[in-house]
């Protein structure tokens, strides 16, 4: 998996399935109450019976972070017979693409990036997805979300989970003793850090090393700016080389996020100079602000786990975030990332079990059994007065928002030489003093001819 996948994955809550629906509770005959209010077994019926069947799934997705999911399978086990046969493998990025390649894949895989859906459908493995998940997406996503599992035309896979990362993280406190307001537009976010930066305080705080994928951080924040400066059609130009990486809209962006992240007077509150950008963890990051020493830290809401033990995360809280602003109000770019489920097998018990997935049943499925939050999903059928974290409310409100834009990471979606390399790596020696012009023109160099 990618730095931010793992970083997502690794803040999934486990939990306890809050439905009555026990082992022997529904069956094929026997009612319970599911978690979208309809009694006994009704919302699974048109699986049929499908007793004696097993359905494979893989994923990257590891112990202890795979007892939400599985938990949320239990209603349709337990309801149509079925059994599931969950896999979770830290090597499942490179291992189901050799799987695919050998003719052993799974029946499904859950797949964190759109680009690896286009290759492991290069493979030949994949198969299209059924008439019923396609319906149900076109009814409960976005076309965005539609596209991105859409391969030459053909749709294969369905979205599953999301994650916001346009989201600036600030302290409640702060605001309500300064009198500030949450920002609405990047001009009044400027004008409120330089109020800040007047007062003697550094009002951001950043940080970008993560082992072999230090520098990740400054990618979304170039994307974010992208998104906001030129619009979704010029950022989809962008992340598909039909512009160079070096041409004047991504090097105005990534000289947008200069205007924070270079500027002396702004960085690194608590944590030292501009420079010091680079040695600080993207974990430890934003923790400055709990001791005042900074204001804002821009990162993605999987970051509601990196708070000390006993930290709370909420409007009133110690900490929480604000949806990083576009140029103005009209419109609302979003920058995320999700999973997608992809079939291997058109079998009908794994077509019956792609299509739950596809549903607003799975989705509230799955926010019952991750009671310690940590999940939402782009599912406009989500109850989001279900969430228990008031980040993952926040999250889903931005998802479900209907002038929301959503776009995937950019970086997930390049290939691996420049999205995973080049671009980690510059944008690092770009924070430590390289010129703007010198790292969008060797990443540009990276793409591969």
């Amino acid at each position: 998996m990618t730095a931010r996948t793992k970083g997502r994955g690794a803040v999934a809550a486990a939990g306890v399935l809050a439905l009555a629906l026990g082992a022997s509770a529904c069956g094929t005959a026997k009612k319970s109450t599911t978690s979208t209010g309809k009694s006994g077994c009704e919302a699974y019926s048109q699986y049929g019976n499908l007793k004696g069947k097993t359905v494979s799934i893989y994923t990257g997705i590891v112990t202890p972070e795979d007892k939400p999911h599985t938990d949320s399978y239990k209603p349709f086990e337990s309801c149509t017979g079925a059994t599931i046969k969950y896999e979770g493998d830290k090597s499942f990025e490179a291992q189901v693409l050799v799987r695919a390649k050998a003719g052993n894949p799974p029946d499904l895989a859950i797949v964190p990036q759109p680009g690896l859906v286009k290759q492991l459908v290069a493979t030949g493995a994949a198969k299209a997805a059924p008439a019923a998940v396609q319906a149900n997406v076109d009814k409960f996503w976005n076309k965005d979300w539609k596209g991105y599992g859409t391969v030459n035309g053909t749709f294969y896979a369905a979205p599953l989970g999301a994650s916001v990362k346009s989201l600036v993280w600030y302290s409640p406190k702060e605001f309500k003793d300064k009198g500030y307001k949450v920002p609405t537009t990047l001009d009044e976010l400027k004008t409120l850090s330089d109020t800040i930066a007047a007062g003697g305080k550094k009002p951001w705080c950043a940080g970008v090393a993560s082992g072999d994928a230090t520098g990740w951080p400054i990618t979304d924040w170039m994307e974010d700016m992208m998104l906001r400066l030129y619009g979704p059609a010029e950022y989809d130009k962008w992340v598909n080389h039909q512009i160079a990486f070096n041409s004047p809209e991504p090097t105005a962006a990534l000289d947008k996020v200069g205007e924070f992240l270079k500027n002396s007077k702004y960085v690194n509150g608590g944590l030292g100079n501009v420079q010091s950008i680079a040695s600080t963890t993207f974990q430890d990051a934003g923790l400055p602000i709990l001791d005042g020493t900074c204001s804002f830290h821009r990162q993605a809401s999987f970051y509601a786990a990196n708070w000390p033990k006993g930290t709370k995360v909420a409007e009133d809280g110690d900490v929480f975030a604000f949806y990083l602003p576009g140029v103005d109000t009209t419109s609302k770019p979003v920058l995320g990332g999700g999973e997608f489920i992809l079939a291997f097998s058109d079998r009908p018990e794994v077509k019956a079990f792609q299509t739950y997935l596809s549903t607003d049943t799975w989705a509230n499925n799955k926010v019952a059994s991750s009671p310690a939050g940590g999940w939402v999903s782009a599912n406009k059928g989500l109850d989001v007065n279900k969430l228990t974290s008031p980040i993952d409310k926040l999250a889903a409100q931005i998802l479900q928002d209907p002038k929301a834009v959503f776009r995937f990471d950019g970086s997930d979606q390049m290939p691996a030489a420049v999205g995973s390399d080049a671009f980690w790596k510059q944008a690092t020696n770009w924070i430590t003093g390289q010129s703007t012009k010198d790292t969008v023109n060797k990443i540009e160099a990276a793409w591969p001819k």
